[in-house]
Formats: structure tokens, C-alpha cells, sequence
């Protein structure tokens, strides 16, 4: 618990009294936004009682969870001998980085580490292992895909024990995350075992399958025989995801913002794109340097260029037999935007640009890959649900759902690099006056001198993907007004077209000063809830749609009846009455039944049996028909229903 004498320090320099109790939101004097940094203490830390005050700014308000109580103070810079979180920092959203360093020249040293998994409420997220019986069997996959992907970079440092450690695994929804990297190596032999664990309590949907894996796995005898394992792992992954449904919904524009008369911004879709079969698979931000007629070029160029490389590598992806594996995607996508980034060179060449006055520009894109796959089920899904994520520059992409959000793009500017080279803590270097200025862009150098930051995820719940300019995300404008939007359009109150707008006319009222670009992705992957009491057109079955999880069907039926508007419905609703009727307003029965009354009653009784038959052999026949006749909207309605049904479906392989 966190004392209720427990006091925080305005992050505002030039507040007059900074000093305001934990718990507020703003500062009394200034109405600066409070910011409560909570941090994990490694070492003997947790052996430290709650309350104490550790070098006049912390607050130890949980074992081994601190609070700096004096956020924006910069008066300490930890040693560099953090090597191997500087080295890791590109796994920014699964390692956490160092914040400061406790007693530095003494045997007792604590290390601080930030981006950790400690919610707001400086309560550590579930273990993997407490979550895992809860989990869904794509979620199940996802975590352990995570776990390997990252095991390789971890064994390069000596430090993949660390992902051995039941309460060092935290999940946050989807992601994986450290709690702090332990300085103890492992063999795959050890991994699998670990994996094993959890093997018994994988959900039914992909036990089988994970339990030959993992079986494989503790048999590994070469490290390099752990391509196999990545290969049939990322197989399962797909296939299990593409049991969801999923639907896209996207809509971006760009603004000068309110003190520019130029815009060097550009983006993909807005609503001056003629939409097709890509728009809503393919997303892109930039943001042009070089001034006018320098950035507007850019930034034009690269999007133009990027949607004819990136069109061909969906349908490259999309004919092959064989999902792609993810390492030859990323490769093709960085092959794509290194080829851009000479067109944009060449033309810097061509008009003699050089120095500062070469024209460039950032670049943020989402690619969502649809390729064929059969499922566990046996359905041959048309849709992989995996979602590739490029950056250079400072443009960056986050991640909405209902419980919050994650920023999951680096920025590329001087503080970013001085954190990992482990020249400077990220805190420290966020205060140098060059901070924010970029290191790379798209047509600044040569393409074999850029490195751009590539990231594969996969879509197994509903959300939110925000592609924007540092105009738009300047001022932490993202983390401070999500919830004012991105709720609404998840519950179905507004549409994202309207919430782009809406968005971006709050970001010209803060952030004014600068160039202003918003993509918009709503994913769904939750099932809409049809009504037993009305058809739907034959027409909204063609679409690819796939039967979720029973467990979810539950949790979306829920949200969705909030939503109905009963003006919609086929049977009005009746309004519900607390009165009861009093026994003497009840209806009298004047005639007394007898056996002749009776016998009266069963022709209507009769009739209704026999009109229920003959319906059913007609709807028996018509479904007969409709699967012979039209087997692929047949089966598409057919996976729709629960897991139970569906085995009983006709041809469904």
C-alpha cells in the first residue's frame, strides 16, 4: 500500500510549489499531469520494508517496487557496465532498461529498471504461468513463439536463464515481458523442459501439436536444430490465429496544423484514395525533411513508392502454397524500402542536394499479410492474421485496446542512440538540447548505412493500430487523450473515419505548431453477435469468416447486446414492469375444463407440431442445397457456430 503521507514532485521546472500528495493527477499549483514512475529494484531491494525513502526520492511502495517520488530530477547517471540491456534495447517491448543505479560504489548496489511490467496501480502484471490455464490457444502459442524469438539475442549475453524464471515471465495481454535479466545460462534441453510445464493445461485447440514441439525440443542436441522447431512453431501460431474472424476498418489524413501554411507530411489511405482490395492491408505515414519542395517531395515519394513495392509482396504472400516464413518477409519488406530509399536518394543527386539540404523523411508502415493456411480445425483460412510493422525516423505506431496502450516503435533520434551504445542513461539523454534531432531517414544516406526497425505481430484480440507523425505524438499527446477515443470506436460509438478527424482536430489544438498525420487500423477479431430472430442476407456470409473460441462467443454477446439498437431488432422489446397484477384483477376461467375442452385444444397443438416439420425438412432441404450448390458461403456460415457444431458439419475439410 502506498502511504497516504506519501508526497510527489511536480515534473514542471518553473513550478513555485511542486510538492503535491500521491494520489493527485495534476499539480495543484500548475496543472502540470503528475507523472508516477514506478520502478523495480533488483538485488537485495526487496528485503528493503515498505515506506522507507531510498536517496531522498524513492519510495519503496511494494517489495522491490519503488516510486520516484521526484520524476523530473536529473542528478544521478548510472555506470556504464549495463551491457546487456543496452544491447538489448531494439527488444524494447520485452526487456525493461536501467533508470538509475543505488549505491554504485558499494557491495550492495541496486540496479533500477523502468519499462517494466508494473501496472499504475504499482502492481506487478500475472505471471506467465498463472495466466496460462486462462489463456486462448493462439495466446497460449504467442507467448511461447515470444519466448523463443528471444532466445537467441538473451544466449548471445549469457543471460537466457533468465527466461526460465516463472515469476521473472510477466504477461500483459498478448506481450511478454521481463521483469530484469538474470546472469545464468540455460540449454534447450532446459527449455524444453519448461515448456513442458505447460504443455498438460494448453487448450485443447493446439495440445496436440504443441506437445510433439516441445517434445522435439527436449531432444535438441544443436543449437542450429532450432530452426525446425521455430518453423513448426510459427505454423501452429498462424494456423491458430486463423481460426478468428477479422475484420479491417482504416481511414487516415494529414493536416498543416494550425501555425504552418505547408505540409510535408503524407500518408495512405485517406479519403481521397480510391479504395480497393489493399487499403485496408497497407498503412503508411511520413513525414518529409528538407523543407518545402524538399520534404513534401519525399514524403510523396516514398509513400507512391512504397505502396507499388508492398502490393507486389501481398500477392507474392498470397499465391504461395506454403506460409512465408516471417525471417523472408522482413527481408523482402526492408529489400522494398531500401529500394525507396535510393529513388529518393537519386533524385537528391539528380538536383545536386547536399548536407542539410538533402530532402528525406520518416517513415511508419503497417502491413497486414493474408496468407493461406489450413487451421486446426481442418478449414483452409484465407487470412494468417499476421501484422508487419517498419519504422525509421521518428514516426511511431501504438497499440489500443480496452486496458490500455503500448508504444511499439523505437524512435531514431540522438537520446534513443546514446541509450543504446550504453554511452547514457535514456532519462539522462532525453534532457540534451539535440535530444529529439533524427539519426536516419529514408533518402538521408545510402540504403546499406540505414537500419530500420522491423516487427511481426500477430492479430488475436481486438484493437487499435496508431500510425503517426511526431506532430501528431508530440507532447505525449497519444497517452494523454486514448481514452477519449479509442474506447468509443472499440465499443462501436463511433466510426474510425470520425475518430481520425476528431483526433487530429484535438492534435491541432495542442500541437498546432507542427504537421499533423493519423492512420487509423480497427482489427477485429471478435465474432458479431447475430440474433436468432432475424436472417441475414445470403451476401454477408461470402466474407472469409471463422468460429472463435466458445469463450470469447460469451464475452462479445455481452458487450454486443449493449450496443443493439432496438430499433434494429425484428421483435420490438417489451418493457419491463416491477407491478405485479393483484389476485383479483387476474382473468377469471368462467368455463370449467372437462375432458371435451381438452380434446379441443390438441388440433391447434396438432397444427403447430406439424408446421414445425414440415419447416424443418424444408430448411433441411434448402441447407442441403445451398451446401451442394454453393459449398464456399455454406461453409462460411458454418463456422460461425460453436466449436461443438461445427464437427458436425458437412465437408468441412
Amino acid at each position: 500500500m502506498i502511504s497516504t503521507s506519501s508526497i510527489i514532485h511536480c515534473t514542471n521546472p518553473t513550478c513555485t510549489a511542486p510538492i503535491n500528495p500521491v494520489g493527485s493527477r495534476e499539480c495543484a499549483a500548475c496543472q502540470t499531469p503528475l507523472v508516477y514512475k514506478y520502478v523495480w529494484a533488483t538485488g537485495e531491494a526487496a528485503k528493503i520494508p515498505v515506506c522507507e525513502i531510498i536517496a531522498d526520492r524513492y519510495e519503496v511502495v511494494a517489495p522491490s517496487i519503488w516510486l520516484d517520488t521526484k520524476p523530473g530530477l536529473l542528478d544521478s547517471e548510472a555506470p556504464v557496465e549495463i551491457t546487456a540491456y543496452s544491447k538489448l534495447y531494439s527488444h524494447y517491448l520485452h526487456i525493461p532498461q536501467v533508470y538509475d543505479l543505488i549505491g554504485a560504489n558499494t557491495a550492495s548496489k541496486i540496479l533500477l529498471l523502468e519499462n517494466v511490467p508494473i501496472d499504475d496501480n504499482a502492481k506487478l502484471y500475472p505471471e506467465m504461468s498463472d495466466a496460462w490455464e486462462q489463456a486462448t490457444g493462439v495466446r497460449q502459442v504467442y507467448w511461447l513463439w515470444q519466448i523463443l524469438q528471444l532466445w537467441q539475442p538473451l544466449s548471445s549475453l549469457g543471460v537466457h536463464g533468465s527466461l526460465l524464471l516463472s515469476n521473472n515471465l510477466r504477461v500483459q495481454g498478448w506481450r511478454l515481458r521481463l521483469l530484469e535479466l538474470v546472469a545464468t545460462e540455460a540449454s534447450l534441453q532446459q527449455l524444453g523442459e519448461f515448456f513442458s510445464h505447460l504443455v498438460p493445461t494448453a487448450h485443447p485447440s493446439v495440445h496436440d501439436q504443441l506437445q510433439s514441439i516441445v517434445l522435439q525440443l527436449t531432444r535438441l542436441e544443436l543449437v542450429e536444430d532450432i530452426q525446425n522447431i521455430q518453423i513448426q512453431l510459427n505454423h501452429l501460431l498462424l494456423s491458430a490465429a486463423s481460426e478468428l474472424p477479422l475484420s479491417i476498418k482504416t481511414a487516415g489524413t494529414t493536416s498543416a496544423g494550425t501555425q504552418l501554411k505547408q505540409n510535408e507530411d503524407a500518408c495512405f489511405p485517406t479519403s481521397a484514395d480510391i479504395p480497393d482490395v489493399y487499403s485496408s492491408r497497407v498503412s503508411i505515414v511520413c513525414d518529409g525533411i528538407g523543407g518545402h519542395e524538399g520534404g513534401e517531395v519525399a514524403s510523396q515519394l516514398a509513400v507512391q513508392s512504397i505502396k507499388l513495392q508492398v502490393r507486389a509482396l501481398l500477392t507474392e504472400a498470397a499465391l504461395s502454397n506454403e506460409p512465408v516464413p516471417p525471417d523472408l518477409l522482413m527481408s523482402q519488406l526492408e529489400a522494398s524500402l531500401r529500394v525507396v530509399n535510393n529513388l529518393i536518394c537519386n533524385a537528391n543527386d539528380q538536383q545536386h542536394r547536399s548536407g542539410k539540404q538533402r530532402m528525406g523523411t520518416t517513415l511508419v508502415m503497417a502491413l497486414q499479410v493474408a496468407q493461406a493456411i489450413q487451421t486446426p480445425m481442418g478449414w483452409d483460412a484465407e487470412n494468417s492474421h499476421e501484422l508487419y510493422i517498419a519504422s525509421i525516423g521518428d514516426s511511431r505506431a501504438y497499440w489500443i485496446t480496452r486496458d490500455g496502450y503500448q508504444q511499439l516503435t523505437l524512435d531514431d533520434d540522438i537520446a534513443a542512440r546514446e541509450a543504446r551504445n550504453g554511452r547514457s542513461l535514456y532519462r539522462t539523454a532525453r534532457s540534451r538540447p539535440d535530444a529529439g534531432a533524427l539519426t536516419q531517414a529514408l533518402g538521408t544516406k545510402e540504403a546499406q548505412n540505414l537500419h530500420f526497425y522491423i516487427q511481426r505481430f500477430i492479430i488475436e484480440s481486438d484493437g487499435l493500430l496508431i500510425l503517426c507523425s511526431d506532430g501528431f505524438s508530440d507532447n505525449n499527446l497519444v497517452e494523454r487523450t486514448w481514452q477519449s477515443f479509442a474506447p468509443a470506436v472499440l465499443n462501436g460509438y463511433m466510426t474510425v473515419s470520425d475518430a481520425v478527424d476528431a483526433w487530429v482536430n484535438k492534435a491541432n489544438q495542442i500541437n498546432g505548431h507542427d504537421n499533423i498525420s493519423l492512420v487509423l487500423n480497427y482489427f477485429k477479431v471478435s465474432p458479431d453477435y447475430v440474433s436468432a430472430t432475424s436472417l441475414a442476407p445470403l451476401h454477408i456470409f461470402e466474407t472469409n469468416i471463422e468460429a472463435p473460441e466458445e469463450e470469447e462467443v460469451v464475452e462479445v454477446i455481452t458487450i454486443q447486446s449493449e450496443l443493439v439498437d432496438n430499433s434494429e431488432l425484428d421483435v420490438a422489446p417489451q418493457p419491463e414492469s416491477d407491478l405485479e397484477i393483484p389476485e383479483e384483477a387476474q382473468p377469471v376461467n368462467l368455463v370449467e375444463e372437462t375432458p371435451l375442452t381438452k380434446k379441443g385444444r390438441r388440433k391447434p397443438l396438432i397444427w403447430l407440431i406439424s408446421l414445425t416439420l414440415l419447416l424443418l425438412l424444408g430448411s433441411a432441404v434448402g441447407l442441403i442445397a445451398w451446401w451442394r450448390y454453393s459449398p464456399r458461403t455454406f461453409n462460411s456460415l458454418c463456422r460461425q457456430l460453436p466449436t461443438t457444431l461445427v464437427r458436425v458439419c458437412p465437408n468441412r475439410k
